[in-house]
């Protein structure tokens, strides 16, 4: 991922549901087209997170999940 991002959100040791409510909130303090990249290694965030983003209408541009920490960028907005 070598895509500039607004934000970077270090959630790694956080479980579930933390990760999700604190890019809930990042993102509701954010414009649109805004990005955040997210680092976790919560496996639960492997789901919930696209399914985040398509429930509050949000971009998951790319995602890495093969190793840890794993990347999600999100953009606020669709």
């Amino acid at each position: 991922m070598k895509k500039k991002n607004n934000i970077i959100l270090n959630l790694i040791g956080l479980r579930c549901p933390e990760p999700i409510m604190i890019i809930r909130k990042t993102l509701r303090n954010m414009k649109n087209n805004e990005k955040i990249l997210v680092l976790a290694d919560d496996p639960s965030t492997k789901r919930d997170i696209p399914y985040f983003c398509h429930f509050m209408e949000h971009q998951l541009i790319e995602h890495n999940i093969k190793i840890k920490p794993y990347r999600y960028l999100l953009k606020k907005g669709l």
